[in-house]
């Protein structure tokens, strides 16, 4: 571990914020003066716990990492994939007690900031700040597109549009090559993400790999054919908020709302005048 100027953060998290904000050459420069520690993990040791009270924040330069919770059974649900670029305890500079845990799912190279740099530098450089703010609307994005994908979705659904978030992620890192990238996550990681077992996880990869839609070879992920796999999905890339995505509407809308004129239809009746509710 050694404090230095890290010279790949550039190419990582202002490629990153670059994507969707306009940085200029002194505002690059602000983020290239940031000191930084850097510290190796191997895979799944944590970085945050919850309860901690970080006095630092920390950039991900290189592998994956997934923010957590765990019930009082021990049930772990993976909450996001971080990847390069990533700064998932942001929020460690205003919320006092971290409420989830931050753990690498692969070795991993990290760069810990001290929060008083990391306030320094934004309140000196408005734009990173600016930057820095809609990160973090965009992370909300991601949550609630991962609370529909874990509740609404089929099981070959979720995984097709997980797949296909990483994709699109990665791509603008530079870390997917012709729909080529690394996967460094076990059956069991990819079950606690995506709400299913890991047995369930098994027979979907298969699944997908039958259908032509990926190749997985020792946790490189090839996609057959990226528009099936994302219409398979119902992958729209406009909740990512990246440079170039725009928002489709929906085809299938959903038929929840009623026009004040139309009438709900009148529960069954019972003999003695009671409602009936079937299920």
């Amino acid at each position: 571990m050694g404090l230095l100027k890290m010279n790949k953060l550039p190419s990582l998290l202002a490629r990153k914020l670059q994507a969707t904000n306009r940085l200029n050459d002194d505002d690059i420069a602000a983020i290239e003066r940031l000191p930084i520690v850097v510290k190796h993990l191997e895979a799944h040791q944590s970085i945050v716990r919850e309860g901690d009270r970080p006095e630092q924040c920390c950039l991900l330069f290189d592998g994956f990492a997934c923010r957590s919770k765990t019930t009082d059974e021990g049930k772990r649900q993976i909450l996001s994939i971080q990847i390069s670029g990533d700064m998932p305890d942001l929020q460690s500079l205003h919320l006092e007690v971290t409420d989830h845990d931050i753990t690498t799912l692969s070795k991993c190279m990290l760069g810990f900031v001290s929060h008083e740099a990391m306030r320094d530098l934004t309140h000196e450089r408005p734009r990173v700040a600016d930057a820095l703010w809609r990160d973090t609307l965009v992370e909300a994005s991601v949550f609630r597109e991962w609370i529909v994908n874990v509740g609404r979705r089929s099981a070959s659904k979720r995984m097709a549009h997980l797949i296909s978030e990483l994709r699109a992620r990665l791509n603008v890192v530079g870390l997917s090559t012709a729909d080529t990238f690394e996967l460094p996550m076990t059956q069991l990681d990819l079950a606690d993400a995506l709400g299913l077992t890991p047995v369930h996880v098994n027979r979907v990869i298969q699944e997908l790999r039958r259908s032509g839609l990926i190749k997985l070879n020792r946790h490189v992920l090839s996609l057959g054919d990226a528009e099936r796999l994302m219409e398979l999905g119902d992958f729209d890339e406009s909740y990512l908020h990246q440079e170039g995505a725009t928002g489709q509407p929906k085809e299938n809308a959903p038929e929840h709302s009623r026009s004040d004129t139309e009438p709900s239809p009148s529960p069954p009746v019972s003999e003695t005048g009671r409602a009936v509710c079937r299920f």
